[in-house]
């Protein structure tokens, strides 16, 4: 074979391959762009969300997905005879939100027992508190190590001024939100000494989440009063809230569990308007059994 038919078929063929390899990149391209699924986790907001926290959106449409509560705690939780499921409203309501570390330090784990060893039974509240300055210099103090029991504090969420929500700790742990602290019910009073060095408190089966202080409360002076909240704070508290399985008349403020005598918040906060949000966030179902 003469040097030049040689020359010419190894051409060919390297030119055969160049096509084929050419071929194999533009189509795995083409499936990259295509596959919704990787388009899916290539978004950081949708994978930060889907790690935490881990909610689950239901609307009125899908009643048969599995409603996940914001709290969870280690308590006897009695068959439902409602439930509360979320509507087209909440669906549409979809406020930025935040994720940001606590110390551990700052936070621990739901006891199952008291101080005593008697078995822990207390259905979950939700206690509304306000920051007292700034989101940020709450967020700053709650990623600080506190080696002192009576300085560590946290929440598990609070809310901005532009109603942006900021998750700190997980709702299956237990936030530092309330120190000397009961519930009051109709049937008595509420809490749980974990520690005995310290008073007993609502943390052990309470959710905390903080409105965040509006500056013209800044000022030592004026930390009594303050212009209010948000309406995007509303808002958002109420979208937050709605997520979870808490009635109504489990959900109180720092003002009312406090026997430190020293708490107020959350100051000029309107639960007529907190509620009526709820309620447009979140109805109740009945849960019908069939009688045997």
């Amino acid at each position: 074979m003469r040097f030049k038919d040689w020359a010419t078929r190894v051409l060919l063929i390297s030119l055969m391959f160049m096509a084929l390899v050419l071929v194999l990149i533009i189509g795995r391209a083409t499936k990259l762009h295509n596959n919704p699924t990787t388009s899916h986790i290539s978004n950081p907001s949708v994978m930060a969300f889907s790690q935490y926290p881990q909610v689950q959106f239901q609307s009125a449409k899908e009643p048969e997905k599995k409603f996940q509560n914001v709290i969870k705690s280690p308590v006897k939780i009695n068959k439902p005879v409602a439930r509360y499921i979320t509507t087209q409203a909440f669906t549409r309501y979809r406020p930025s939100y935040q994720v940001a570390s606590v110390d551990p330090s700052n936070y621990g784990e739901r006891y199952t027992q008291d101080v005593n060893g008697v078995t822990l039974h207390n259905q979950p509240i939700i206690v509304i508190h306000e920051t007292g300055y700034s989101a940020s210099s709450a967020v700053n103090f709650f990623q600080e190590a506190h080696n002192d029991e009576g300085v560590q504090a946290s929440y598990h969420a609070l809310v901005k001024l532009d109603g942006v929500v900021v998750y700190l700790v997980p709702p299956e742990k237990r936030a530092f939100g309330a120190a000397n602290s009961v519930f009051e019910t109709p049937e008595g009073v509420e809490t749980v000494q974990t520690n005995p060095n310290l008073p007993a408190s609502v943390n052990n089966f309470a959710y905390h989440v903080s409105l965040e202080t509006p500056p013209d409360s800044y000022d030592s002076s004026s930390q009594q009063t303050h212009s209010g909240y948000t309406e995007a704070q509303y808002h958002s508290l109420a979208w937050l809230i709605a997520q979870s399985q808490v009635p109504d008349h489990r959900i109180t403020t720092h003002r009312l569990v406090d026997r430190s005598g020293k708490k107020v918040d959350p100051i000029n906060f309107d639960g007529n308007k907190f509620l009526n949000l709820l309620n447009t966030f979140r109805q109740v179902r009945p849960i019908y059994r069939i009688s045997k």
